[in-house]
């Protein structure tokens, strides 16, 4: 089995901090985050893969799920960094070492209630495509 896991993290963090625009509203981009790192920031879910070859290649079809995170009442700053997240990801395509065909789109958002009542959290699912070189 072929995996993207790991390049596909690289790939997806790099462009974030890449961006400028998207990093100027976020301390940060972790898969863990310091334990003295204020928020907002944008962390790390899960990737799910699922095989999804051709009769000639390799290929994968991915899930990637990646947590807003913020203390700004209401959900103001978290849309926000939501629609500079999407400007960087939606229907772009990543450099994934070992991969090409790369295409990735929004699929879905949702607010999630935290315990603590003054985070703001959105969970934001991408579906991306890769073929194996």
């Amino acid at each position: 089995m072929a995996t993207a896991l790991w390049p596909l993290q690289k790939a997806v963090i790099t462009a974030l901090k890449g961006d400028s625009a998207f990093m100027s509203l976020v301390t940060g981009v972790y898969d863990r985050v310091p334990s003295d790192r204020p928020l907002p920031y944008v962390t790390l879910g899960s990737i799910t893969e699922h095989a999804s070859d051709s009769h000639t290649d390799r290929g994968l079809d991915s899930y990637l799920v990646l947590h807003i995170w913020s203390e700004y009442e209401g959900n103001k700053e978290a849309a926000q960094i939501l629609e500079a997240l999407d400007a960087v990801l939606d229907r772009q395509t990543l450099p994934v070492i070992g991969w090409q065909n790369v295409s990735i789109a929004f699929e879905s958002a949702d607010t999630v209630g935290d315990p603590n009542p003054d985070i703001r959290h959105i969970n934001v699912r991408y579906r991306v495509w890769l073929t194996k070189i």
